[in-house]
């Protein structure tokens, strides 16, 4: 049951790359180059903005001020999940000081408002429909219920329940209030509502019992797109059914499959397509199927081995089994459910509608004439997005501050210039090669959900600030030289094994000397290599180019040959690498002169965006930065720094007057 409501209402998990915060990640990103390389992959420096998540930038609209103030909070119904506005404690109108300069909790609510406005009132909707549909129905979910049904996920994830609500805080960014009331008292409120369609009846039990302890059976899989080419290749794999495991590799079109040589998770009774699970028991050990159509592929298997039934005491299993179909059947009851209950109710958002906005001042919502306030949509947003946001705007006021100190000026020419340059360095241009602003910015703009005006202050602005901050790099000749080797130089082609310890690097290494060929390195890399996708490949990776960041590791492939295949044990961090030779490539042929321009704009930029993520951190390291929202004050401090303010923790958030992003 639960499952439905965390699909519907669980925030995801917490996203690090999201746009107020751009500085913590994408400077972060831009910070890579230094572990990287400055000098390979000419054009590989991007600018592609982090990924928008609502389109809340329309609570930008004019909404006074005044209606604001006049808006009521909406009246706890009796059937409230915990946490509702009758027990919200009030909050801190200041949430950070950075430098003794505040940022207030009415700031960071309209931040909040301007990127997540929308995607949270669609949430509140959801949970007052429910709300509203329990009240008429007289369904009560109490504080008690939605306790233990916390304690039972819990153990159900084998967690006690401190433990398991610290680790959805961790790893999702819910913290245990907002759990109780958007995930567990709609998930209970949900299960009443929908409880006339939740019946499991004894076949539905015995037939999931089957599926999960009944017999099944290990198979290989080849999938193609046409029934041609399916045919002939399960005539070749009868012919030869011992080699079907390297022609799933080499021709299936499923790849999750295909890089396992075609095996996939057992076939069981009363799971999956029904013709794959009667030709699969059909089967004998050795044997191939003929080819069916499943979906939009032809499919054919192999029988590796028939399973038997696991032995389980039925009685102690048999409720899990319950529990399990009976949330199956909420997520299919759910949808249902929820239309009904809309179909039932006059649901008009305000919040996205500019002109309903004028006409109901400090209104987002109303679900039959009962309103969601603007004020209690901001404060939902911070509770859900605010200390991500947060950070984003403290960054920003450290950037901001920098600028004043150094009396240095971010002007419109500024701005356009870093767009143009991001149009440049994701293949926006016109005809001619030059940036195409107006495409790059229609592009972002519109895949992105956001305004111009929101994508310019989070991202343009910080770059083009810290761009000038840092003033200019110098490209030496020698950067150019090892550019061009980079580049245009010979590559060494390797296979490669990675090892996460020495002992087992060790181990490796003498087995790869003991048959030192590019087959049996292969099945080695297959067996141990701890990185996916040389261990999936069989040791393949990317050719190894001079100058690409890895001095030991270029230094030792460029010293190997036909005749010294093997190198020996590299240490690459925490990571020890083995590689096989398996030839070299060319150079290319160009001039140095042919490319001199070239690379110079290539390495300025790279050096440039590694100049500014130092700066940065260099910027964030000497601030005194004071997060209320999280807590992270210097215990010393604290109540200093609240009494500088005159500020009382008691105090409730300022009414929240939506405005236009700058």
């Amino acid at each position: 049951m639960e499952g439905c409501m965390h699909s519907r209402f669980k925030t995801r998990t917490r996203r690090i790359l999201r746009r107020s915060g751009w500085l913590a990640s994408g400077l972060a990103v831009v910070g890579a180059c230094l572990l990287v390389r400055w000098y390979g992959g000419i054009g590989a420096a991007s600018a592609k903005p982090p990924a928008a998540k609502s389109a809340a930038d329309q609570a930008t609209r004019e909404t006074s001020a005044s209606g604001v103030k006049q808006a009521t909070a909406t009246q706890p119904m009796k059937s409230s999940p915990p946490g509702s506005a009758a027990t919200a404690p009030k909050k801190n109108p200041v949430a950070a000081l950075v430098n003794n300069e505040p940022i207030t909790r009415e700031d960071l609510a309209r931040e909040c408002l301007v990127h997540y406005g929308s995607e949270v009132l669609e949430s509140m909707v959801n949970r007052m429909l429910i709300l509203v549909s329990c009240e008429k129905r007289n369904i009560v979910v109490s504080e008690q219920q939605v306790e233990e049904e916390i304690d039972r996920m819990a153990r159900k994830f084998s967690f006690a329940k401190d433990q398991w609500l610290k680790t959805l805080e961790k790893e999702r960014g819910i913290n245990p209030a907002r759990y109780a009331r958007d995930i567990v008292w709609p998930t209970l409120a949900l299960r009443e509502l929908a409880k006339d369609r939740l019946q499991i009846s004894r076949k539905e039990i015995d037939d999931a019992f089957e599926s999960e302890f009944g017999p099944a059976v290990k198979v290989r899989l080849i999938a193609l797109e046409n029934a041609q080419d399916a045919r002939r290749y399960q005539a070749e794999a009868v012919a030869k059914p011992e080699e079907f495991g390297a022609l799933a590799k080499r021709v299936s079109k499923d790849p999750n499959s295909a890089s396992a040589y075609g095996l996939i998770q057992p076939v069981r009774h009363h799971l999956g397509d029904p013709k794959l699970e009667q030709a699969a028991f059909a089967l004998q050990k050795g044997e191939v199927s003929p080819v069916m159509q499943v979906g939009n592929l032809y499919v054919f298997l192999k029988c590796e081995e028939h399973l038997p039934a696991t032995k389980v005491d039925r009685a102690k299993v048999e409720p899990h089994l319950v529990d399990a179909l009976r949330e199956r059947k909420l997520r299919g009851a759910a949808n249902d459910v929820f239309k009904q209950l809309q179909s039932d109710a006059v649901v008009e958002n305000v919040y996205n509608d500019p002109t309903k906005s004028k006409q109901m001042p400090g209104v987002a919502a109303t679900i039959n004439g009962q309103k969601i306030t603007v004020r209690e949509l901001a404060e939902e947003c911070v509770d859900r997005h605010g200390k991500d946001v947060l950070e984003g705007a403290i960054n920003r006021r450290i950037i901001d501050q920098a600028l004043r100190k150094h009396n240095v000026k971010v002007v419109d020419a500024d701005l356009d210039a870093e767009i143009a340059r991001a149009a440049q360095a994701m293949g926006k241009v016109d005809a001619n090669g030059k940036p195409d602003v107006d495409g790059w910015l229609e592009h972002v703009t519109k895949s992105e959900n956001i305004s111009r005006e929101v994508y310019v202050r989070d991202e343009v602005w910080p770059s083009a600030a810290l761009k000038n901050l840092v003033g200019k790099v110098q490209v030496t000749q020698e950067d150019l030289k090892r550019g061009y080797e980079a580049n245009y130089g010979p590559k060494v082609q390797c296979l490669a094994i990675v090892l996460n310890n020495q002992r087992r690097a060790q181990e490796v290494w003498d087995k790869a000397r003991e048959t030192p060929t590019a087959k049996n390195f292969g099945d080695l890399a297959e067996q141990y290599s701890m990185e996916a996708a040389s261990r999936s490949l069989r040791g393949e990776v990317s050719p190894i180019q001079k100058h690409g960041g890895q001095p030991l590791l270029e230094q030792e492939a460029f010293s190997l040959s036909k005749d010294n295949p093997l190198s020996g044990i590299i240490q690459v961090g925490a990571m020890y690498i083995v590689l096989f030779y398996q030839g070299r490539s060319k150079p290319i042929d160009t001039s140095f002169a042919e490319v001199k321009d070239l690379l110079y704009r290539d390495i300025h930029e790279k050096k440039l965006r590694v100049s500014m993520a130092k700066t940065f951190d260099m910027l964030k390291d000497t601030s005194q930065v004071d997060n209320f929202l999280t807590g992270n004050i210097k215990a010393s401090k604290k109540s200093e720094r609240l009494q500088e303010l005159d500020v009382d923790p008691r105090v409730p958030l300022p009414k929240v007057r939506p405005r236009k992003a700058e």
